[in-house]
C-alpha cells in the first residue's frame, strides 16, 4: 500500500494566501471596472483648464501687416 502523504500547516497555509490574494485581485477589478463604466455613463471627465483648447493648427498671435 502507498503511504498517505501529509498535508502540511504550511501548504494549507500557502493556499490559503493565494486564494485571498486571488479573490483581492478579482476584487479590484471589478472595482476598476465599475469606476470605469460610471465614467462613461457620467461622460468623459475633463479637466477645467484644457477644456477650451481646440486641437489642430491655431491663429497666429501677430498682427498682420
Amino acid at each position: 500500500m502507498a503511504k498517505k502523504s501529509h498535508y502540511s500547516f504550511q501548504k494549507f497555509q500557502r493556499e490559503k494566501m493565494k486564494l485571498k490574494k486571488k479573490q483581492d485581485k478579482q476584487l479590484k477589478k471589478q472595482e476598476a471596472k465599475d469606476r470605469k463604466a460610471d465614467e462613461t455613463e457620467n461622460g468623459p471627465v475633463v479637466d477645467p483648464d484644457i477644456a477650451d483648447i481646440v486641437p489642430g493648427p491655431q491663429p497666429s498671435q501677430e498682427p498682420e501687416e
